[in-house]
């Protein structure tokens, strides 16, 4: 009896003492940025994704954003992704000027350009993981996509879409609608209303078209202090709103690799 009392307090204390693993550090915001590296974006244009995200985490405007939620801090990390996926900043607590400052000096020291297909979906699986696994709980959880092509590897987009928003996670998008790659043969005309109808959704979704480099730091800035501020939408941005796939063919970017495969391979 009295052997059994002393093994239940032990017991206890012990429970006591051991920290609590599922306690997460409370964000206003989860925001994982995924940015395409794969093979149709030249050096220069990777070049300028990192610099234009850079000089958007050091500006003004997305600092009073991160001081403008209810916890005054964020949590961001940063992926660049083709086929596959690379953490060039895994997540940062961020809540002051000197936060910002670090997170976009690692983005400018730490460059490995890439020569991959594209995989959106596989991509947004990934942030949805690193959301679900990483040591914070955001009032709202959201991840931003850039790319300058359809889905081509993987499994379709929409499934993928429809995974992450069943996580309660809101996808935004920025279509870089640029020519500057690898030519017209992987070009979509309409990518940003791929992105769209096949790509983002859930509550305040968005979509920046970038249809110039010169334009990028701006578009960037500016998506930055909508998804941190949970400001809404405006001007560029274009509401995201679910279609039907019937209304949109989501596996264009398949169709697209099938069609140049066959190009490629005749005599």
């Amino acid at each position: 009896m009295l052997r059994n009392l002393f093994l239940t307090i032990v017991a206890i204390a012990s429970l006591l003492a051991t920290p609590v693993a599922s306690e997460k550090i409370e964000v206003d915001l989860e925001l994982a940025l995924l940015v395409d590296v794969s093979r149709s974006m030249t050096e220069r244009e990777l070049e300028i994704q990192r610099q234009g995200y850079a000089a958007a985490l050091m500006s003004d405007e997305v600092f009073a954003a991160v001081q403008s939620g209810p916890l005054q801090r964020v949590a961001l990390t940063y992926v660049e992704w083709a086929g596959t996926q690379d953490v060039i900043v895994d997540w940062m607590l961020l809540e002051t000027r000197a936060d910002l400052n670090e997170f976009a000096g690692v983005l400018t020291t730490r460059f490995d350009p890439a020569l991959r297909r594209t995989s959106i979906s596989e991509a947004l699986i990934f942030g949805a993981r690193m959301i679900e696994e990483n040591k914070f709980e955001g009032l709202r959880k959201v991840i931003d996509v850039s790319g300058d092509g359809p889905n081509n590897q993987g499994r379709p987009v929409l499934q993928a879409r429809e995974a992450v928003l069943s996580k309660s996670i809101t996808i935004n998008g920025l279509p870089l609608m640029t020519r500057e790659g690898m030519g017209s043969q992987w070009h979509l005309d309409d990518l940003d209303f791929y992105y769209q109808n096949c790509v983002t959704g859930g509550p305040g979704s968005f979509v920046i078209p970038v249809l110039d480099w010169q334009g990028f730091k701006e578009a960037v800035r500016r998506k930055l202090v909508l998804e941190i501020g949970s400001a809404p939408a405006i001007g560029e941005a274009m509401k995201a709103q679910y279609i039907a796939p019937s209304d949109y063919d989501c596996l264009i970017g398949e169709k697209i690799w099938e069609r140049n495969q066959q190009i490629w391979s005749e005599p």
